[in-house]
């Protein structure tokens, strides 16, 4: 193949023709892909290119390149995970920088930033992911000289994505077909074997490559062509709502209504007549039958959430829906048939409940058919810079700006505690780019900086760093001010015993201080506010000692 003039207008016309005719010849995936680099080095003046590929063991391992050495491509190989490649893997998004000499971020692993700088030539980065459906399987990036001040990375933009979803397709054939995919001994240095991977799941409108939602993700597509009740299990802020509606559409009910209903947001006479429907005359002021959400949802999937807080009463009334698959409105005596899967979800120790009388046994085994367990956050850190990158990429189509974030303020964000799990870290995003000036959010932006994390109030932190990571010892998780007492207060204020509850120490507080609660606050290091938090979190009265 030859370099030919080819006007601007037509280069991406041609350039997916050259491409089409390599994906149509027999060869091996690392000397394909390795071709296709080639042709944007001919017709798109590509100083460099990459593509690379995930490994099985969920690492991103460099495939092809062009424009490189053996050596650099040793090199490139062995960092190609922590730069620009592994952070558009993880992220799912295409990255642009303009220009490379100028972008400290810009991470090279064999390092030419001085000699373009010193050339006075223009490069571009331009990366983007390499799906297959919904799953990032690899990562393809090129550098470009850029001669035109007005150039338009869009277009490049956009080319690469129609590039990278050929690509997808023939990784998914290759892998399919099971083409032996080891380069020969004694081959180019550029050419790598792409090791087979482990099967990973995705879901839509779900971020986790993490372990542990892979293993969640895992569950869902096992459970969800059944018809087999649901319990999700976890934290409040976990995501249970969203992997209850991915169960829902990836079942054979997807076409059918997808119900949620919020049990703890009802009394229990609402909730009857909102699960059940009521008849006209039923009570004072139905003038109208309504249907109830059982009946909205006949050939689809109900979601009750919270179902943890539901009283004993009603438990009863909703046992007998599950077993007989049948209700009768509130004022009527006509049974109603319905064909729903239910999925329930909950933040309480349903064992304990059950245990101390609170939860009917025979509900607890109706329910809790096929259990979902929902990680919290802090116990899948490595999905926070993807949720991150995720909120702003929402926050700025919202919003019509174009935010990005630090290392340094995503490193605070990685080591947060986040109690609130996932909606905490949504909301501290939003709050956080709504309060930035400028185009990048630094350290200096997130709220811990200036002692105002709302996690504060919530949870134990360490002094000095007021969100990064929890305090261990006798205040569990009650909250800590950041800001440390001054020397003559510590050395004579009395210490609680170390094995304490939370509570314990809260009544062991309040006497030292003789029912005082800013006394008592002082002790624990706390600001009045926070302890009369805590306070109310453990039902702790105050009364004169």
């Amino acid at each position: 193949m030859s370099k030919t003039p080819v006007r601007n207008e037509h280069l991406q016309l041609v350039t997916i023709y050259e491409i089409s005719k390599i994906l149509g010849e027999p060869l091996e995936l690392p000397k394909m892909l390795r071709k296709i680099l080639n042709v944007f080095a001919i017709y798109f003046e590509t100083r460099q290119g990459t593509i690379s590929l995930v490994h099985e063991s969920g690492e991103l391992h460099l495939v092809g390149a062009s424009g490189m050495s053996g050596d650099e491509f040793r090199k490139c190989r062995e960092c190609v995970g922590d730069g620009l490649p592994g952070r558009i893997f993880h992220t799912g998004m295409p990255v642009v920088i303009a220009d490379i000499t100028k972008e400290p971020q810009f991470q090279h692993c064999h390092g030419c930033t001085g000699e373009l700088e010193s050339q006075g030539r223009r490069v571009a980065y331009i990366g983007v992911p390499i799906k297959t459906g919904r799953e990032v399987v690899g990562v393809m990036g090129i550098e470009r000289v850029i001669f035109d001040a007005s150039h338009r990375f869009d277009e490049d933009v956009n080319l690469l994505k129609m590039v990278a979803n050929l690509i997808g397709q023939a990784v998914r054939l290759h892998r399919e077909a099971g083409v032996s995919e080891a380069a020969p001994q004694g081959s180019d240095p550029h050419v790598v074997a792409v090791p087979r991977r482990r099967e990973r799941y995705s879901l839509e409108n779900v971020v986790g490559n993490s372990s542990s939602m892979q293993k969640v993700f895992a569950e869902v597509h096992q459970s969800a062509p059944s018809r087999s009740t649901i319990l999700l299990r976890g934290e409040s802020g976990t995501g249970k709502e969203v992997i209850a509606r991915s169960i829902h559409f990836l079942s054979p009910r997807r076409d059918g209504p997808f119900i949620k209903v919020n049990c703890a947001a009802l009394s229990e006479t609402l909730l009857e007549s909102e699960l059940f429907g009521h008849e006209k005359g039923a009570f004072t002021g139905a003038q109208f039958e309504r249907k109830g959400r059982f009946e909205l949802a006949n050939g689809g999937t109900l979601f009750l959430d919270e179902i943890g807080e539901i009283s004993l009463a009603f438990q009863a009334k909703l046992l007998r829906v599950l077993q007989e698959r049948e209700f009768e409105r509130v004022g009527g005596n006509r049974p109603i048939k319905v064909d729903v899967r239910l999925i329930t979800a909950t933040n309480r120790d349903l064992e304990r409940a059950v245990a101390k009388g609170d939860f009917r046994s025979d509900l607890y085994y109706r329910i809790n058919v096929v259990s979902i367990f929902m990680p919290p956050l802090r116990e899948r850190r490595e999905d926070i810079p993807s949720l991150v990158q995720h909120f702003l990429t929402r926050y700025n189509s919202d919003n019509d700006r174009e935010l990005d974030i630090s290392p340094e303020a995503m490193h605070i964000l990685k080591n947060c505690y986040w109690p609130g799990n996932v909606r905490e870290l949504e909301n501290c995003i939003e709050r956080t780019a709504t309060m930035t000036r400028g185009g990048v959010i630094r350290e200096t932006n997130i709220p811990c900086h200036f002692n105002r994390c709302l996690t504060q109030v919530l949870h134990a932190l360490t002094t000095g760093d007021s969100c990064e990571r929890p305090v261990h010892s006798a205040l569990g998780t009650i909250p800590v001010r950041s800001a440390p007492l001054e020397r003559k207060e510590t050395a004579q204020a009395p210490q609680p015993a170390p094995d304490l509850s939370e509570r314990d120490t809260l009544l062991w507080a309040l006497e030292q201080a003789r029912g005082v609660q800013a006394k008592a606050a002082r002790l624990l290091n706390l600001s009045p506010r926070q302890f009369g938090y805590a306070l109310q979190k453990h039902d702790v009265r105050v009364k004169k000692f």
